[in-house]
């Protein structure tokens, strides 16, 4: 019986099992937080011609519309 309860057995797979399903819930729920929080934030891009392919300093250009 040691090998079926143990952590090799089935408790291990329910303990992975909780364990996989509550980092999706989290991950989850920060998401649709996150989402709902950005919603009804606009933005626009200043200079939109000076952008560059995978450049930091595009980052300048980007300003938020009633930022706090």
């Amino acid at each position: 019986m040691n090998g079926l309860f143990g952590v090799n057995g089935l408790l291990g797979f329910i303990v992975a099992v909780v364990l996989l399903l509550s980092i999706v819930f989290c991950l989850g729920y920060t998401a649709v937080v996150t989402q709902s929080a950005q919603a009804n934030n606009h933005y626009t891009i200043e200079n939109a011609n000076t952008l560059q392919m995978r450049s930091a300093d595009n980052a300048q250009h980007y300003k938020e519309l009633g930022a706090k």
